[in-house]
């Protein structure tokens, strides 16, 4: 037995025992063809986020992401649930996980059959008004930036994990933004919490509720590297509730966890919800479904 499949069997004594809170990132959506920030995709080290101050105060800046974002939303819709997404709604279902928060604006928790997740950094398909705070969908916005620029179609090799991509400027040039079509003047964003802007207080308080109510931490796919995910883990550790951290390379919350695994979260949660629910029928690792789109439903 290698030292993985080891650190898969202390997991699968952990998680058996159920009152799991999940608490994931972007890692977890690297398997889905969405780059995390740091992790072995490490998209941080050649893009720089949008900050939600940037976007507000400069109209150029805003174009740009719009542009980039238009674009880059086109393969964030294409993206489906991975291993990894299946297997935490399996434990899920089967009353193990009591709740899923994560830092990921995909929607792919849901789009794999969990419930009731919590989008701290809500979801890269919904579409807010600044202004008169009016939501739409992001399949209406796309539509609407198609018409507006029916001959924009530059070259995309790859998605960032805020759904944006990196192009030239020659290329959002002349690329046109729309505004909100029920106060006609107000200025949109997707609704998620950009850097440099405060996840909601009601948001936050609902997911220190269900970790302080939680038996196991389980942190899948994050580097905890912002205050924004690592609060919890702290908060876990204050209160003596033990830290379980899945992800491919060391984070912020190591010195907190009772148990780390260093590996992909498509090998090991699959194994997991295997061993602590049992095989799928037929000894399949996943459903033989296409998974919903990111349409269908986050650091």
């Amino acid at each position: 037995m290698d030292g993985v499949s080891e650190m898969i069997g202390a997991l699968v004594d952990r998680v058996a025992g159920g009152g799991v809170v999940v608490l994931s990132g972007a890692g977890l959506s690297t398997e889905s063809g969405i780059p995390d920030y740091r992790g072995p995709s490490g998209a941080a080290r050649r893009h720089t986020p949008m900050t939600y101050q940037t976007f507000t105060r400069d109209p150029l800046a805003r174009r740009r992401y719009w542009a980039r974002s238009h674009l880059g939303w086109r393969l964030m819709a294409r993206a489906e649930p991975n291993d990894g997404h299946r297997a935490v709604a399996r434990l899920q279902r089967a009353g193990l996980v009591d709740a899923v928060i994560t830092q990921n604006v995909d929607g792919l928790h849901t789009a794999a059959g969990s419930t009731g997740v919590v989008e701290l950094h809500g979801r890269l398909d919904e579409v807010v008004c600044l202004d008169c705070g009016n939501q739409t969908s992001r399949e209406e916005l796309d539509r609407r930036l198609r018409e507006a620029n029916p001959g924009f179609d530059a070259r995309v090799a790859a998605v960032n994990p805020d759904g944006d991509v990196d192009l030239d400027d020659a290329e959002v040039a002349g690329f046109r933004t729309v505004d909100c079509t029920f106060c006609r003047t107000g200025t949109l964003k997707p609704d998620v919490v950009f850097f440099g802007e405060t996840v909601p207080a009601p948001r936050v308080a609902r997911c220190f509720a269900l970790v302080e109510r939680a038996r196991l931490l389980l942190v899948l796919g994050s580097s905890l590297t912002v205050m924004s995910g690592r609060r919890f883990v702290l908060r876990a550790a204050k209160l003596g509730i033990p830290v379980v951290i899945v992800n491919q390379g060391p984070t912020r919350g190591d010195g907190y966890a009772a148990l780390t695994v260093d590996a992909p979260l498509g090998r090991v949660l699959p194994a997991v919800a295997d061993r602590a629910v049992g095989p799928l029928p037929g000894g399949l690792s996943r459903p033989g479904t296409a998974g919903a789109p990111v349409a269908a439903a986050a650091g």
